[in-house]
């Protein structure tokens, strides 16, 4: 079975031709021509702004054009990791593979986050069976590396007054209310030396770890490679003189680092301590992660002299900020059962070619004061590592507004169809909602989907049946708008 064998067929087939189209964040040109001719194919009217999102609107089906207008949204830019090193994400399209109840991809991320919401709403735009009143999409650009879109959205491109963000990963959820965010670079400047010729040279290797999402996995207890990178070295320092030649760690500011390296040597004398210390580590790693990170692996093998090596003070500077750095959840909300209110992403460690070394982390947190309070906590403590820390524009949170009409149209929908009430939740990560409400205060807005699994890494996974359930109450959805009168 392959996905064009999937019900239902019109959102599956969509999210085929979706998965053939590269898309990676800031490069969002062949997505964004892939709506524009999916609109002229199918005589939909069609707005871009700016800077690149993609607006398209069907007027009410005959007597349904009092109705509120509703808004279909989800983002055009995928996150691309990779197990493959070399794979192209910028030319290649995705290979799917269907695993009983659930499809994903072979060995990248499946791009469901948010594909499968833009397949949604434009299966809703071309379902000449659904009865709907003014029903909108809105297409935006580089939502998981900055929300530039949602950001810079331009004039004319939200008319209705009721949003579905369709960019939620829980059935049965519906979700109204969502965490800020800001996100926190460190620079460390280095001198460049001549690496030691008396030192023995070792590349170590953390790979295949769970990684994730730094919002809805942050309290799952995941491995952060670029820390267990760090906490090694910092044992070896120590008791050992160590000179670092290389760092390397963590892609994504909104992904928990899976992978890390390092080139580092020390005097040749202490070649068979350092064996020893490694595997002595492994062992206390594995144990720590036995039944959760089944996939890590750590390896350690020798390798020749680099030419040059980091200066020895700025070393010790950034492995001890590296090893001693936050990360993971900071509090949990009293407001919310189960749901994270603050945390904190250890995101990054990138070798800059102009002696530099830039370290990226991401604060979220439900509570505005909160969210800068670690932020703060995450500069202050770089500071005094003496690196030069800046902190981005970040976004706004959400709000959960209990009285809202749309929640409850979406509530009662899932419920008509599957005898189910769904759990009405806030989510510890970053949505588009909440700046679309600074532009649009007036909208009411709830956030749903299918059911996905570890999106942001390779083992990214969307359950089958959940899309049809999510197709059904979209549809069960924009009807019952089209009854109400604006």
């Amino acid at each position: 079975m392959t996905i064009k064998d999937l019900q239902p067929a019109n959102v599956f087939g969509i999210f085929h031709e979706i998965t053939q189209v590269p898309r990676p964040s800031k490069k969002e040109e062949k997505i964004r021509q892939f709506l524009l001719d999916f609109a002229a194919k199918h005589n939909i009217e069609v707005r871009t702004d700016a800077i690149g999102n993609v607006a398209m609107f069907k007027p009410a089906t005959h007597g349904h054009e009092q109705a509120p207008g509703l808004i279909m949204q989800a983002h055009m830019d995928m996150v691309c990791e990779s197990n493959d090193k070399g794979f192209d994400f910028e030319n290649t399209p995705i290979t799917t593979i269907v695993d009983g109840e659930w499809l994903h991809a072979d060995g990248t991320t499946l791009g469901a986050d948010n594909g499968i919401g833009m397949a949604g709403a434009l299966a809703a735009l071309t379902d000449e069976t659904l009865v709907h009143g003014p029903l909108q999409a809105l297409f935006t650009v580089d939502e998981e590396t900055g929300l530039t879109g949602a950001n810079n959205l331009g004039e004319g491109m939200i008319e209705g007054t009721m949003l579905l963000n369709l960019d939620s990963e829980d059935d049965a959820e519906i979700f109204v209310g969502c965490a800020g965010g800001v996100d926190t670079t460190c620079l460390f400047k280095y001198d460049r030396s001549m690496a030691p010729t008396d030192f023995h040279y070792f590349k170590i290797d953390i790979s295949k770890g769970l990684g994730g999402h730094s919002g809805s996995d942050i309290n799952a207890g995941r491995a952060n490679a670029v820390q267990l990178l760090a906490r090694f070295i910092w044992n070896l320092s120590l008791t050992h003189q160590l000179s670092l030649c290389e760092i390397d760690g963590g892609n994504l500011r909104n992904a928990i680092p899976r992978a890390a390296h390092a080139v580092f040597g020390v005097h040749t004398s202490k070649k068979e301590d350092i064996v020893v210390a490694f595997n002595k580590y492994v062992a206390d790693v594995e144990n720590e992660y036995k039944g959760l990170e089944t996939t890590l692996e750590l390896t350690l093998e020798s390798t020749e002299r680099p030419d040059f090596a980091v200066d020895s003070d700025t070393t010790r500077r950034l492995i001890s900020a590296l090893y001693a750095a936050p990360h993971g959840v900071i509090s949990m909300s009293r407001d919310l059962e189960g749901l994270v209110e603050t945390s904190t992403n250890l995101a990054s460690v990138k070798m800059q070619p102009d002696c530099g070394i830039l370290v990226t982390t991401s604060q979220r947190s439900s509570v505005e004061s909160r969210k800068w309070d670690i932020a703060h906590r995450v500069e202050a403590l770089f500071t005094l590592a003496g690196a030069e820390v800046a902190h981005g524009d970040g976004y706004p949170g959400w709000a959960p507004n209990m009285d809202s009409r749309i929640m409850k149209i979406a509530a009662d929908a899932y419920e008509e169809l599957y005898g189910i009430r769904p759990a009405i939740k806030a989510i510890h990560a970053g949505l588009e909602c909440g700046l679309f409400l600074t532009k649009y205060p007036h909208l009411d807005m709830v956030s749903f989907g299918p059911t996905l699994q570890n999106v942001h890494s390779p083992s990214e996974r969307m359950n089958i049946p959940a899309v049809d359930r999510y197709w059904h109450q979209l549809r069960r959805i924009i009807e019952k708008v089209a009854d109400l009168k604006d």
